[in-house]
């Protein structure tokens, strides 16, 4: 595309209520500056129409039109025009910041600017083809981002609990969540006040609190708490402390029943895929880290070789070589894919590395020699990760079941 005279390129920035538009070629003519339609199917008609008069009036024979990722405000306009079978691109928002002074010099940031920088992104082929995925992929990237969401509001509900509420009335009670945390979350939900707890008797506490029997270290755990209470430095709770840690108890367990039930979804969704039998094959890979792994990769044939893979992830290496000798550089992974994926793949590195003998005996020969460099067992464990990574590509992409046999051992 680059230097061609047959090209319509139409760089577009996206935005919530209104787009803005910019027509060139890929030789830097400017054929339209401006060009703004709703977000609305009325809009993105209006957008084609006018795409095809300035094709027309400049005899261009093929339409190139890049958007930038916002949000999710870009999808309905990108899949509008793929399901119209017109060729979308999308260019990163890094390039976009670091092209956006080489235009004219200028760090000014407006639509009209920012949509002329896209189009230019895409004149000079930095850009990426629009991923237009099945619609099961589709629903499993939601049900995994809905996951993320939840599991990010467990962990906010957790640390108020932790943080604000036991360390000012029950200080003496954090240790106790860490170490039995369901019969913990009991008192708390029934009576979080010292106070409450150190004017009972421990029969009437432990009938209190206690739904289910289960057993001797049940019932030490609550003793233990109970005799904690009776001493605790915590602040005098009235009502209003006693009301939080039931309100937030109950909204945890909520929370928790939601995303038990929401795995389900997520496993029954990936039980229709081909591919998921040969995932749980590897090593290390369970139900959610094949999910995520599933919903990262979708079509595994559109990578043509397992660097692109590795890139998607974001375990790709770089380093700062300038002015220094190669090996005098310490090279870092990227950090610029997937963050999911790349945490996913690093839980099941740990996993295959301390848990299959393969992988330990891979392991080990890695860290022969090397036990007193520092940060080694990291460096390690990334590079599990990426091999994990590219096998499971290679599983997907060949519908096989993992064989030891066929690992590359280096």
């Amino acid at each position: 595309m680059r230097g061609s005279e047959k090209h319509l390129i139409v760089g577009i920035d996206i935005a919530k209520e209104k787009h803005h538009a910019f027509f060139g070629t890929a030789t830097g003519k400017t054929l339209c500056k401006q060009f703004t339609f709703p977000n609305s199917r009325e809009g993105f008609e209006l957008l084609l129409s006018k795409t095809e008069t300035v094709r027309l009036q400049h005899h261009l024979q093929q339409v190139v039109i890049g958007v930038e990722p916002t949000a999710n405000y870009h999808k309905p306009l990108a899949d509008y025009l793929v399901r119209q079978g017109l060729q979308v691109v999308q260019v990163s928002g890094v390039a976009v910041k670091q092209n956006r002074e080489l235009l004219d010099g200028r760090w000014d940031k407006h639509d009209r600017k920012d949509a002329a920088n896209i189009a230019d992104l895409v004149a000079q082929g930095k850009c990426q083809f629009y991923e237009y995925p099945s619609p099961a992929i589709r629903e499993l990237r939601e049900l995994l981002h809905l996951k993320h969401t939840l599991k990010k509001e467990e962990h906010r509900v957790k640390t108020r609990i932790r943080n604000n509420l036991l360390a000012q009335f029950f200080p003496e009670m954090d240790q106790f969540v860490t170490t039995c945390q369901q019969n913990s979350l009991a008192v708390i939900g029934t009576c979080c006040s010292p106070e409450q707890i150190a004017a009972l008797d421990y029969e009437s506490f432990f009938e209190k609190v206690v739904t289910v029997y289960k057993g001797k270290q049940q019932e030490e755990h609550l003793l233990r708490i109970w005799q904690c209470a009776r001493t605790s430095i915590g602040c005098q709770a009235e009502n209003a402390p006693i009301y939080e840690g039931k309100v937030l108890i109950d909204q945890l367990f909520h929370l928790r029943q939601i995303i038990k039930d929401l795995d389900q979804q997520i496993a029954a969704l990936c039980s229709g895929f081909e591919e998921y039998p040969y995932l749980l094959s590897i090593p290390g890979i369970g139900p959610a880290i094949s999910a995520t792994i599933l919903a990262a990769l979708g079509n595994p044939y559109r990578f043509d070789t397992a660097k692109q893979v590795i890139k998607l992830a974001g375990l790709d290496l770089s380093a700062s070589r300038s002015g220094r000798p190669a090996l005098k550089a310490t090279p870092v992974i990227s950090k610029r894919g997937n963050p999911e994926l790349r945490y996913a793949l690093c839980q099941a590195a740990l996993v295959a590395g301390s848990r299959n003998t393969f992988f330990r005996c891979w392991f080990a020969r890695k860290l022969q020699g090397r036990e007193r460099e520092r940060g080694i067992m990291g460096i390690l464990r990334v590079k599990l990760a990426v091999k994990l990574l590219v096998i499971a590509w290679t599983v997907m992409k060949k519908k096989e079941m993992f064989a030891y046999e066929r690992v590359n051992s280096c």
